[in-house]
């Protein structure tokens, strides 16, 4: 059996939870110290019961919270050299440097990194694995590659970016270099472009649809769902959208 949940997943603070059998992992956490300790409590865990970090990329609302909670509860810490070299202040003793291209095993979890264009030093993205599901996630990428569809295609479960809607970010209050930002090649995948990439996968396996990192001033929940039913060609019970303030409960492939 694998399992999967949010803390959080949002501008203010991304974190997820990636488990199999006995091994769990925090991918990124954006989020404070005591927030990080209270919203695992709220899906029965405590930072002693994860295994490891695994870091997407060095951006605030992805690493702020990953320092602190690694040097309280001594969790190792899995990411990039790039990312290393962004990050400010790390837990130097507590880091394992991955291979944006190699897979790792954590525990019982199989890990397959892939890169991902994204205004970082040297992003990447995961599919998770415990040798019978497989779990895929992405979000923080401006564009779409041929890699990242082969690294997608075939999952039991997605947890795709869909964070912006083009003409709401056009026509809101952020200021133009900032929406330049999230518009360019390695910004925010877009409604438009996170249901391009959906819809060009091998969906047959698929049981699950998760939408993270749902910008809460560009995009809203029934933009997002609207444009993956498209993509899907039916609104399944299966697709939902992680919050920024309730993250999600735990799902599970059986």
């Amino acid at each position: 059996m694998m399992r999967f949940a949010y803390l959080g997943s949002g501008s203010k603070g991304n974190a997820a939870l990636i488990a199999a059998g006995n091994t769990t992992i925090l991918l990124d956490c954006g989020l404070g110290l005591r927030e990080a300790e209270q919203r695992l409590e709220r899906l029965g865990l405590s930072p002693a019961d994860l295994a490891a970090i695994v870091v997407t990329h060095e951006h605030a609302d992805h690493i702020s919270g990953v320092g602190p909670l690694a040097l309280r509860y001594q969790l190792p810490v899995w990411l990039t050299a790039g990312s290393l070299a962004g990050w400010k202040d790390p837990p130097r003793q507590l880091v394992k440097r991955m291979n944006p291209h190699d897979p790792f095993e954590i525990g019982e979890l199989q890990i397959r990194p892939y890169p991902v264009p994204h205004d970082a030093r040297e992003p990447c993205q995961h599919v998770f694995s415990d040798g019978v599901f497989r779990v895929g996630v992405l979000t923080d990428a401006g564009s779409v590659t041929n890699h990242m569809r082969r690294a997608l295609s075939g999952c039991d479960a997605l947890l795709l970016e869909f964070n912006h809607d083009v003409e709401m970010l056009r026509q809101g209050p952020y200021p133009a270099p900032l929406k330049r930002r999230v518009l360019g090649d390695r910004g925010h995948l877009s409604n438009a472009q996170a249901a391009e990439l959906l819809g060009s996968l091998d969906r047959s396996r698929l049981k699950h649809l998760v939408l993270t990192h749902i910008s809460e001033t560009n995009n809203t929940p029934e933009h997002a769902l609207r444009a993956a039913a498209g993509a899907l060609q039916c609104e399944p019970d299966w697709m939902v959208c992680a919050h920024q303030r309730d993250g999600l409960a735990w799902r599970e492939l059986r």
